[in-house]
């Protein structure tokens, strides 16, 4: 009898199949077909489990990946979809979105030369295809507490607070300034990689799960922090960062220059039909976009310019090819889709008189490394060139953006914005207010979706500690 550790021999890795490129660049749909219960178990296969899982320990929130990768080969879903939520408050979202080339897929032993393992279409595959067959959490030891906690954000931070908290018997009420759930899950990630209807669905298990939602309200605005301080046993933020970051340089304000994420926000709110006004929508077509940045968000403005009808899309980035910080996946579909990278340039005009004509770049070179360890950019003399764009959308990045009211409530600030959380076991993010907690992207910075779902699951479990209740 074969060993089934040894499958990946003579089954090569497969992802599953993509949308044709004169397809997929016509409409905001999901690139991405969905594995068969068959592919699902013979990709799942192909695990070699690992006496030491290097996956599981790469990933932020640490899933159970080869014990979950064994149950789908099995055939076993439900106990797959069970075990995937374990650790993981929003695996369908993070099978889609997370970078598994540098995370759980990257540290795959399969990885040198063989093919990693297909970890994230299956994640995605166990979620989607449990919820299609009529799987839910299983709430039925929970027992209610009586304790109220109140989540400010709809985002993966708070999203994931949420699930842990009503898991555990307290009452989550969920307020979001937003019609929809999801923060950037919805408003920013284009539907291309994160169709809504994923997130709506997400909506509707944790509701059953007895999640409420306050959409359309604004903390701070339609309800004052005193009353929500008053009325819930403890507060978690999850607010995000919604800080535009600035290039510094002269023509940023000249009209046809946009930031990132009004500018996916706009086309987000028409193809959702949640558009008021015409005149809100930015668009592409026909145009000569240059995008800034080539992080993540710089790729899904390159693919949501292509889909809009722009004539041409240039992306430059002021490091080489390799040390570019978006996903590889991402990157390699932009470059199918018909975008033009330019590595090592820095912008340092945008040219224009009434608007932008184009965009001044000079040429870098990677000098020594930063504090971080990254290799810095420095300008290379004489290398001026300009670009003609009709466009220009900056993708720099995003700053903590902290409201007025964190003042008076005794919510301390880091220098640069960011809250402050405690990082004893005890009273995990835990503000200088014990009675706040908060986490995501305004605590550590704008960062992965499934680094902000660690840290409200993580936060969940101080708030649960705080209360004196015990997790399960």
């Amino acid at each position: 009898m074969a060993d089934k550790h040894l499958q990946f021999l003579d089954i090569p890795r497969k992802d599953p199949d993509k949308l044709a490129i004169e397809v997929r660049t016509r409409q905001f749909r999901e690139i991405y077909s969905q594995y068969s219960a068959e592919s699902a178990a013979q990709q799942s296969g192909r695990c070699i489990a690992c006496g030491n899982p290097f996956c599981e320990w790469k990933c932020p929130v640490h899933n159970y990946i080869p014990n979950w990768l064994a149950l789908v080969n099995d055939g076993k879903l439900f106990e797959a979809a069970e075990l995937s939520h374990q650790t993981n408050s929003l695996p369908e979202m993070c099978g889609r979105i997370c970078p598994q080339d540098r995370l759980c897929e990257g540290a795959c032993t399969l990885n040198d030369g063989l093919g990693a393992v297909s970890i994230g279409a299956i994640e995605k595959y166990i979620t989607d295809e449990a919820f299609r067959l009529g799987w839910k959490p299983d709430m039925s030891n929970v027992v209610r507490t009586g304790a109220r906690v109140a989540v400010v954000g709809a985002g993966p931070a708070g999203l994931a607070c949420a699930d842990v908290l009503v898991r555990n018997g307290v009452s989550p009420v969920v307020f979001d300034r937003y019609a929809k759930i999801g923060g950037l899950l919805t408003f920013g990630i284009p539907p291309f990689k994160l169709e809504k209807e994923v997130v709506e669905k997400r909506r509707e298990i944790m509701q059953e799960m007895g999640v409420e939602f306050r959409l359309g309200v604004e903390v701070g605005r339609d309800v004052s922090f005193e009353e929500i301080e008053r009325d819930f046993d403890a507060v978690f933020l999850g607010m995000g960062t919604y800080g535009f970051v600035k290039g510094g340089f002269d023509g940023e304000d000249l009209p046809g220059v946009h930031e990132a994420l009004p500018y996916l926000i706009s086309n987000i709110n028409r193809e959702l039909n949640l558009e008021r006004d015409s005149d809100d929508f930015i668009g592409m077509k026909g145009k000569h976009v240059v995008v800034l940045g080539g992080g993540d968000t710089g790729m899904d403005c390159n693919r949501t310019a292509i889909r809009q009808g722009a004539a041409s899309v240039t992306c430059t980035y002021r490091r080489d090819e390799q040390n570019m910080p978006g996903s590889r996946r991402d990157y390699k579909n932009s470059k199918e889709e018909g975008v033009t990278f330019l590595f090592n340039r820095q912008p340092i005009e945008i040219v224009g008189v009434d608007r932008v004509q184009g965009v001044k770049l000079v040429e870098t070179h990677l000098g020594a490394p930063d504090g971080r360890g990254r290799r810095i950019p420095e300008v290379v003399p004489g290398t001026e060139e300009t670009i003609a764009a009709d466009a220009v959308i900056i993708a720099f990045g995003f700053l903590p953006s902290p409201p007025d009211w964190f003042e008076p409530h005794r919510i301390d600030l880091h220098g640069n914005g960011r809250v402050r959380v405690s990082g004893a076991a005890q009273t995990r993010f835990q503000t200088t207010n014990p009675k706040i907690f908060a986490g995501g992207d305004m605590v550590r910075g704008s960062d992965l979706v499934v680094t902000a779902v660690f840290e409200g699951r993580e936060a969940a479990q101080g708030i649960l500690h705080h209360l004196g209740l015990r997790s399960e």
